[in-house]
């Protein structure tokens, strides 16, 4: 099976979300820029980690730096909560101070809560119940109670995560590779992210990341599996579908803000994209 990059579909203002999966939905080998925590809530789950299947049994819980390939095999009879949150949530310019970075805080950690000494267990299973409990409940003032759950996540890791065995810290080529290629994607999401309402050229992110076009089209359609184009236009439709659960504001606003260049241009991508009109899909959300 080949490897390849995940976008999963954060909120972009937010960037978190929790899930619940059962042991019969199997992921394929792939890798994303987010952290992602999986708590075995019932049996035992099997995750490959690398070239590794580790079993994460029921209470046990497994951390997932970001860049590192992973996959789920079947699992009968088995739950597992899903998080994942993306680093830029905590602002490390003034958070971190003398410690290490988060990336190498998670990089280096042992990633199996097996290993871990008993207050990390028993603090992280009470803290993620608790994530899981406010995605069913959706309260007032959700993502306040999200993130200082996590940052409380952060700073216990920081007190009290092990570090992994040093022969398990040398990177490997491929790791060295997944990692350059993690950081010029990142790169390319991040221009996106801060141009998105503007006029975008496949040619100026090439530019951009020190590519050719030629090259630059190649390595982002093996990475991602989509066009630069087709990413692009995803991305945008997705800002969509956040304004319209959360304002009710004239379409035109609606296609601006999402950096479609006219409201005829976003109502034909939008309805040709999701199946259903911009007011269509508005309307369902509420």
């Amino acid at each position: 099976m080949s490897l390849y990059l995940e976008i999963p579909q954060l909120n972009p203002q937010f960037p978190y979300r929790a899930f619940l999966n059962d042991g019969m939905t199997i992921v394929y080998p792939h890798w994303h820029k987010e952290i992602e925590i999986i708590y075995a809530s019932r049996g035992a789950v099997k995750v490959g980690i690398k070239d590794t299947v580790v079993e994460v049994t029921e209470g046990e819980i497994l951390v997932i730096a970001n860049g590192e390939p992973h996959y789920f095999l079947a699992s009968p009879d088995s739950e597992r909560y899903v998080f994942q949150f993306e680093l830029r949530l905590f602002d490390e310019s003034f958070l971190r101070g003398k410690e290490e970075s988060l990336v190498s805080l998670f990089a280096k950690g042992e990633a199996y809560s097996r290993y871990w000494p008993e207050h990390l267990q028993e603090k992280t299973r009470e803290l993620l119940v608790e994530l899981y409990e406010l995605e069913v409940e959706q309260p007032k003032g959700k993502n306040y109670v999200v993130l200082s759950n996590l940052a409380r996540f952060i700073g216990e890791c920081y007190a009290h995560l092990p570090r992994k065995a040093e022969e398990h810290l040398t990177p490997t080529p491929n790791a060295i590779h997944r990692k350059d290629t993690l950081e010029r994607l990142n790169s390319v999401f991040e221009y996106i992210e801060s141009r998105y309402q503007e006029s975008i050229t496949l040619d100026e992110v090439a530019k951009f990341v020190g590519f050719s076009p030629y090259y630059f089209t190649r390595f982002f359609k093996k990475n991602t599996g989509q066009t630069f184009v087709q990413f692009l236009t995803e991305y945008r439709i997705n800002r969509a579908k956040f304004i319209l659960a959360q304002e009710e504001i004239p379409m035109i606003e609606v296609a601006e803000r999402a950096g479609f260049t006219s409201v005829k241009t976003f109502h034909h991508v939008f309805k040709e994209e999701v199946g259903i009109s911009p007011l269509q899909y508005q309307k369902k959300m509420k």
